[in-house]
């Protein structure tokens, strides 16, 4: 059986990328056929190019148009051959050529148990401060189907995250990140095999 060929989309710093590309090489039953960045020097296409992972930067830069910035989405996964798409702390919504070409094949993570804490504006600290906001007894992590809405897909997986006596913003996130990491990494090898 040919192993799954994961695309990785991202934004930021790199480091969910970096994991699951340095998983493929050992408990992931995948490869890393690009890494897609939508800011030019972004350290995951750093993290990437370091692997010998392919890289292509597409934005707004590159393409003004959202129309054309879709297509050209498209043809890169294409042309990879991904059969998966996983954003990685990408931050902008997908386009929806590239939606209805990977229905159902496009996961993403979230730093709260959705429904809860999802939708238009809770990302990052902005759900953790709700949830000490809120009181909550636990928050946690999801990985969801992506579609033209945000946090709206099926849940595929979640974990919970314990709210702790003196939790701040800071506290909270650094142990719902090694959750959410962990959890994508258990759902990608369940999904492509060990």
């Amino acid at each position: 059986m040919s192993r799954t060929r994961i695309a990785l989309l991202g934004s930021g710093t790199g480091t969910t990328a970096a994991e699951i590309i340095d998983a493929t090489a050992t408990t992931i039953d995948a490869d890393v056929c690009v890494v897609i960045g939508n800011n030019s020097a972004a350290a995951v296409l750093v993290h990437a190019r370091e692997r010998g992972v392919p890289t292509v930067h597409l934005s707004g830069v590159t393409h003004p148009d959202p129309g054309a910035l879709d297509g050209a989405m498209v043809e890169a996964l294409s042309a990879s051959g991904a059969e998966l798409v996983v954003l990685a702390g990408y931050m902008k919504l997908l386009g929806p050529q590239v939606l209805e070409r990977y229905e159902g094949r496009i996961v993403n993570t979230h730093p709260a148990l959705l429904p809860a804490y999802g939708g238009v504006g809770m990302y990052g600290d902005r759900v953790h401060a709700a949830v000490l906001a809120d009181g909550a007894p636990v928050s946690g992590a999801s990985v969801h189907v992506v579609t033209a809405e945000y946090d709206e897909g099926p849940v595929l997986a979640q974990v919970t995250v314990p709210v702790l006596p003196g939790d701040d913003v800071e506290a909270l996130r650094s142990r719902v990140q090694v959750a959410e990491k962990a959890l994508l990494i258990g759902w990608l090898r369940e999904r492509c095999g060990a």
